[in-house]
C-alpha cells in the first residue's frame, strides 16, 4: 500500500525559528520564503493544547490577561513541531509546522475574533 509521503502535511517546512524576546515575538520563517512574526500572546492564546482547545467543538476555554506572557523555551518535538513554554507556566500545546504556518496566514482574522470574544467576555488582555 503505497502512501504519499507528505499527504497530511502540506506546508512548507520552517527553515527558522526565531524568538525576540525584547518584542515577544516568535519570528518563524518557511521553505516557501514566507516569514511570520507571531506575538507571544497569539500563540498562547491560542495554544492548541486541549487545556485552550477542549477536547471538541464549543469545548474552547477563552484564555484572557495574557497580554504580557512572553515564551521562556522552545523546544523541538520530532521533526514536525515545537513545545513552547510560557512565562504563566503553560507548555502543553504542540505547535506543529503546520498550526504555525496557519496561524501565520490566519493571524489578522483570528486575532480579530479573539478580539471580539474578549469583548463579548467582558474580559480584558491586561493581567488582572
Amino acid at each position: 500500500m503505497a502512501m504519499a509521503a507528505s499527504a497530511h502535511n502540506e506546508s512548507p517546512l520552517p527553515t527558522e525559528i526565531k524568538l525576540h524576546q525584547m518584542s515577544r515575538l516568535l519570528e518563524v520563517s518557511f521553505a516557501d520564503g514566507k516569514t511570520f512574526r507571531l506575538p507571544c500572546e497569539f500563540l498562547r492564546v491560542f495554544s492548541p493544547s486541549a487545556e485552550v482547545r477542549g477536547h471538541g467543538p464549543g469545548q474552547e476555554t477563552l484564555q484572557f490577561g495574557k497580554k504580557d506572557v512572553a515564551i521562556q523555551s522552545i523546544e523541538p518535538v520530532g521533526n514536525y513541531a515545537v513545545q513552547l513554554t510560557f512565562s504563566d507556566g503553560h507548555n502543553t500545546g504542540l505547535y506543529s509546522w503546520d498550526i504555525l504556518y496557519d496561524y501565520g496566514v490566519r493571524q489578522a482574522e483570528l486575532w480579530a475574533g479573539y478580539l471580539k470574544r474578549l469583548a463579548e467576555a467582558g474580559r480584558s488582555r491586561e493581567p488582572s
